[in-house]
């Protein structure tokens, strides 16, 4: 996020992208949206700062027009200079309107995007919609968002300001109830956009306020009295008022006094600066070249060690760990030890953001990471930097792939989730070679944990264009091929799904690998299962060797296969074989440690309880599968759970619950695009419980109920499914 730590407030860090809480292997998690949402609110918006500097009149206008019922204009933009506090001043408008937006004000981080084509997907991913369909992102949202009333923030559009102005012409037609606020260097000069132009804060008031109360965090003992005060005028005068300029300063008054900086500020800068702070051509917005200017100015003031792993940092997108930042960082003159106490140097100085619910990641704002990359450049290391990252999240990916099927699959499935960004940046890079053997192999990795996290995709993109090469026979094939195939059965796609399970199975017999085999077998037996073909797919899925289960990608296919023939004997109504099945998964999943696949047969097992007439036991099964397919973030797998959970608690007796949970249950199936992956059976069994509920309670009391669910926020549903009622 841009200028998250300026923006006119004192005291505000910076957040990373991402999802999830937990702690990953090797580095803290990023947090993400949900770790500072508010309240019960829908939407991800970001904890608020205590402090905010100013901006009362652009905070006024804001509200006023984001009003849905008194604002006239749905398209608004905050547009100013780097580091004049943009995204800090959306976000406090934001805050301040979202009681108006029932379905939430969802926030969208564009600027760890390196290329083309992705902000639908930003979406998507923001947004938290488990998409599993294969057309136009646009039309992903349209159909989410169709009756609903919510306020998109498209923060950082500058870079990708075409992507930007294309999905919000597409958008805001087809949704009445959508707003959108952009913030930007420039509008995205769209018909009916309200451009708000953002100046840097009035140096005699509000500057000097944010300079004097950064000033107090920097160096302790600061206090602004009438001695000071023209001093700090100057300083904010010559920074032009702009807040991530006057905040850099500030930092440097751990080691200057007031007087020292006032004066460092008045001399020339070295050419080598100048040249850094405006465009080859001499043009460029004269408060950006100020900007530029200050942080070359903080730049010269950092020791070279420093500089140099500042620029260096530049490669990271979205956010990193200090574990991260030892390995693609180091080199040369700056050997691993020193990273970790430099690291905490430039956090003294606000060069590098501290996350603000994880203390182990990192990140650089927009400008400041602009100024480090022209410096990587400018000492002819950015490529050889950008290898090293993306051989740094290569590794990564391979070693969340071999332990997947083992007990740190939760731990990966975070740090999938945590490390998208950079991830993503990595594949970008591997692919800009697509015909290599790294972008193959780093496709398979990438591409199966994006298809187990949520980023099917993500995962398409990549697979589509290493494959597109035919590239060599391999494991490495073998796997993209497989992985490819898992994603189209998780869209519905079972055309392609089809395609890629006849070449897996051909390379898995080439290659004489058993495994693969097996895995192959999972996406021919579920593509039949799928599409009707019941009994061809028992067949299919039965006749698979029972081995030795890996701990690896292929290992998890394993027990997929043995969870994709309970369901099909379920689907079947053969029930006592799927339990029997269901449990020999369930056990071999706790044998690995695994979470992925047991909690769908936990899923499986439920079900037959029902047909037993084991309604407690329904009930505990039903709650378990919930709460491991929540563990990995599974919204597919949720959704599943909550509609046998909801059909064993009317058959306890409590038809209001079970209607509620249905409700809670609609929701989360339409964050996927597919209402129970457009199954027949899935359909007609979810209709069967709400006749049911109907019948127990009457009609009235089933709607006010199940209306009761479908309003809960995510997270408050899933607590409310979990809880014993």
């Amino acid at each position: 996020m841009s200028d998250k730590a300026t923006g006119g407030v004192a005291g505000g860090a910076g957040s990373g992208a991402g999802s999830g809480g937990a702690r990953g292997p090797g580095c803290g998690s990023g947090g993400g949206a949900e770790d500072g949402a508010t309240g019960g609110r829908s939407g991800n918006l970001p904890a608020q700062a205590r402090g905010f500097v100013g901006r009362r009149e652009e905070l006024g206008v804001l509200e006023d027009e984001l009003d849905p019922a008194a604002g006239v204009h749905r398209l608004l933009s905050v547009v100013g200079t780097g580091g004049v506090g943009k995204t800090r001043l959306a976000l406090r408008a934001a805050a301040r309107v979202q009681d108006a937006y029932p379905d939430g004000v969802w926030l969208v981080e564009l600027s760890p995007l390196r290329t083309a084509g992705l902000v639908g997907l930003a979406v998507v991913e923001a947004l938290r919609l488990a998409d599993q369909s294969t057309g136009p992102v646009a039309d992903v949202v349209a159909d989410w968002a169709r009756g609903k009333r919510l306020l998109l923030v498209l923060d950082s559009c500058e870079h990708v300001l075409a992507d930007c102005a294309a999905l919000v012409e597409t958008l805001l037609p087809v949704l009445p109830g959508l707003r959108v606020l952009v913030t930007s260097r420039e509008p995205l000069a769209l018909p009916g956009e309200l451009v708000l132009p953002l100046d840097p804060l009035p140096v005699a008031g509000d500057a000097v306020t944010l300079f004097a109360e950064r000033a107090a965090v920097a160096s302790g003992d600061f206090t602004l009295d009438d001695t000071d005060r023209a001093t700090v005028e100057s300083v904010c005068r010559r920074l032009d008022g702009i807040p991530l300029a006057l905040e850099l300063a500030a930092a440097r008054l751990r080691e200057l006094s007031l007087t020292q900086l006032h004066d460092r500020l008045g001399e020339r800068l070295p050419s080598r600066l100048d040249l850094l702070s405006s465009p080859p051509d001499g043009a460029g917005e004269p408060r950006h070249r100020t900007l530029r200017t200050a942080i070359g100015w903080s730049h010269e003031l950092c020791a070279p060690l420093e500089r140099l792993l500042w620029a260096r940092l530049s490669v990271f997108a979205g956010g990193f760990c200090a574990g991260a930042a030892e390995e693609v960082c180091v080199g040369g003159p700056l050997p691993a030890g020193r990273i970790p106490g430099l690291l905490d140097r430039l956090v003294e100085q606000s060069v590098v953001q501290r996350h603000r619910t994880d203390p182990a990641r990192f990140r650089l704002l927009d400008t400041v990471r602009e100024f480090g990359a022209d410096w990587l450049r400018a000492l002819g290391e950015e490529h050889a930097l950008r290898l090293r990252h993306r051989d740094h999240f290569r590794r990564l990916a391979r070693q969340g792939c071999a332990e997947w099927n083992t007990g740190r699959q939760v731990a990966w499935c975070e740090r999938t989730l945590t490390e998208h960004a950079n991830l993503r940046a990595a594949m970008d890079c591997a692919l800009t070679d697509p015909d290599s053997r790294i972008a193959l192999g780093m496709a398979a990795d990438v591409g199966f944990l994006w298809r187990h996290c949520g980023y099917p995709r993500d995962a398409r993109h990549c697979l589509d264009l290493v494959l597109a090469t035919d590239p060599a026979p391999g494991p490495d094939r073998t796997r993209a091929m497989w992985a490819r195939g898992a994603v189209a059965l998780l869209q519905g796609d079972l055309a392609v799904a089809a395609h890629w399970a006849e070449r897996c199975t051909d390379a898995a017999d080439e290659q004489s690998d058993p495994a693969a085999v097996v895995a192959a077998a999972y996406l021919t037996g579920g593509g039949l299962a799928l599409s009707g073909r019941l009994a061809e797919a028992v067949d299919v899925l039965s006749a698979t060797p029972r081995l030795p289960i890996r701990p690896d990608g292929f290992g998890a296919a394993q027990l997929q296969v043995r969870v994709a023939l309970s369901f099909t004997h379920l689907l079947r109504g053969e029930y006592e074989r799927a339990r029997v099945v269901a449990e020999e998964t369930r056990e071999a999943s706790a044998a690995c440690g695994e979470s992925w696949a047991g909690a769908f047969a936990d899923t499986v097992v439920a079900q037959t309880d029902l047909a037993r007439g084991e309604v407690g036991a329904a009930v505990g099964n039903a709650r378990t599968a919930l709460a491991g397919h929540v563990l990995l973030h599974n919204t597919v797998g949720a959704a599943m759970a909550l509609d046998v959970l909801a059909a064993a608690v009317v058959a306890a007796g409590d038809g209001p619950r079970a209607a509620r949970l249905l409700g809670i249950g609609e929701r989360v199936w339409e964050l996927t695009g597919r209402a129970q992956m457009d199954s027949p059976d899935l359909l007609a069994t979810r209709r069967s419980h709400e006749r049911r509920i109907r019948a127990e309670i009457g009609g009235t009391a089933y709607k006010e109920a199940y209306d009761q669910g479908r309003s809960m926020p995510y997270e408050e549903g899933l607590d409310y499914a979990a809880g014993d009622g």
